[in-house]
């Protein structure tokens, strides 16, 4: 599954106390006025890039990259494979943003933190999120390099980025969850794959905390609590967005298969090289949703 690998270096935000929601508003307002004092555009979508995957912001029309320490409110990434950066530019023509790199929950960052990539879209007046992640697959038709459509998930994380006082402002206080991936963007993503010619899975995803990979008994209970993928990322952020009102799509890159029965070692490193190896399917379905945005 995801990368657990954390960079040998301190980060002062972990220490920080937790930001409630209204906190979270103000301080994404501030973020999202750093951002438009270099790039003024209003992103049609904001695309969240997983471990190994930051070279996709390579097919952008880059018209600013901006240092997440150059952010207001923005923590340091520390995850490896995360350059911590938001490339701001257009994909086949539209406004949009990448942010390279996420802010996990292993790394010591409060759910509210993880989505903070989501509310300063928001805060830039996206409508569309494309979250993209490695995941260790626990379906057995897949294979390491395929990709999969995250059809809904399953939070066992147990935390959540929404509690705590609610603000109005930005979403309700109990938003839906019974459809959290748009059905209208997987059928695109789908359309796309089968033009381009590649197997495109569809199942549900499980988020766990991390940061250590799952034992053998582990792998079997999240199969069978029907799991197809499972990563360290993702649940917060797609909450949040959910939140926030925004049309979410998701996609797992399937980095290593969690077979309780046939188990080998997995390494953060050996995740990152695999991941890459799906980087042009990624592309073509991203670029082919942003597109119709």
């Amino acid at each position: 599954m995801g990368n657990p690998i954390v960079a040998d270096h301190s980060n002062e935000s972990l220490n920080k106390p937790v930001p409630s929601m209204l906190e979270v508003a103000a301080h994404m307002a501030e973020a999202a006025a750093a951002v438009r004092r270099q790039w003024t555009a209003a992103p049609r979508a904001g695309i969240i890039l997983g471990s190994g995957l930051g070279g996709l912001a390579d097919r952008i029309d880059v018209e600013a990259v901006i240092d997440y320490a150059a952010i207001a409110h923005f923590p340091r990434t520390t995850a490896i494979g995360h350059a911590g950066k938001l490339v701001c530019g257009r994909l086949v023509g539209k406004p949009v943003i990448a942010f390279q790199g996420r802010f996990h929950l292993y790394e010591g960052h409060s759910p509210s933190t993880a989505g903070m990539p989501v509310r300063l879209l928001q805060a830039l007046g996206g409508g569309a999120l494309i979250v993209s992640n490695a995941a260790g697959g626990l379906n057995p038709q897949y294979a390491t390099g395929d990709v999969m459509l995250i059809d809904d998930h399953i939070n066992l994380m147990f935390r959540n980025p929404l509690v705590g006082a609610n603000d109005d402002n930005l979403g309700p206080r109990f938003p839906d969850m019974s459809s959290p991936y748009d059905r209208q963007l997987q059928r695109l993503a789908m359309d796309v794959a089968l033009r381009t010619g590649f197997v495109l899975h569809r199942g549900v995803y499980i988020g766990v905390l991390g940061p250590n990979y799952e034992t053998r008994a582990e792998y079997r209970l999240l199969r069978r609590l029907g799991g197809d993928a499972v990563g360290m990322s993702t649940v917060p952020e797609v909450i949040v967005a959910r939140h926030a009102g925004l049309r979410v799509l998701g996609l797992s890159t399937i980095t290593n298969i969690g077979s309780a029965d046939a188990l080998t070692e997995t390494t953060g490193h050996d995740v990152l090289s695999v991941a890459a190896t799906a980087a042009d399917k990624l592309a073509a379905i991203i670029e082919g949703i942003v597109d119709q945005l």
